[in-house]
């Protein structure tokens, strides 16, 4: 008895949208996360790209527990000394809404080449439409 490992020839990709209005982040970025990595496939193979596009929309309306929405924050640095700069949610609601989102699942995404390529088939939008109506995407509901 041999195991079975993917080649990737043998990927076959789809495309799924979720849409994220009145869900809580942490669990639209899980959903999205293993759509994008393909662990939900019977031919997972940790070291080969077996993911799917994921679509999520209406991310402007995630919803946040707690008090995450103004005690959470995002750090970056600009390049420049002493350029640290601090943003909370709330803010970041404001200007790039979809940049919560994004930076949940990538967050869940592995830190490497593979996780870069899955993190590329990732596409959120803040509001309900999207340009990938050809493509056909299978809605995926979250409990």
């Amino acid at each position: 008895m041999k195991t079975f490992s993917a080649k990737a020839q043998d990927i076959e990709r789809q495309w799924y949208v979720i849409d994220a209005a009145d869900k809580v982040l942490g669990q639209v970025a899980v959903e999205a996360a293993n759509l994008l990595r393909g662990k939900c496939k019977t031919i997972f193979t940790p070291h080969v790209d077996c993911g799917d596009y994921v679509i999520i929309i209406n991310a402007d309306k995630v919803a946040l527990t707690g008090n995450k929405e103004n005690a959470k924050i995002y750090t970056r640095y600009t390049g420049y000394v002493g350029n640290q700069v601090v943003t909370t949610p709330s803010k970041l609601r404001r200007k790039h809404p979809e940049m919560i989102v994004e930076h949940a699942v990538l967050g869940m995404v592995p830190h490497t080449r593979q996780g870069r390529a899955q993190a590329s088939r990732l596409k959120v939008y803040a509001g309900a439409e999207h340009p990938h109506a050809a493509q056909t995407p299978t809605a995926v509901t979250i409990a």
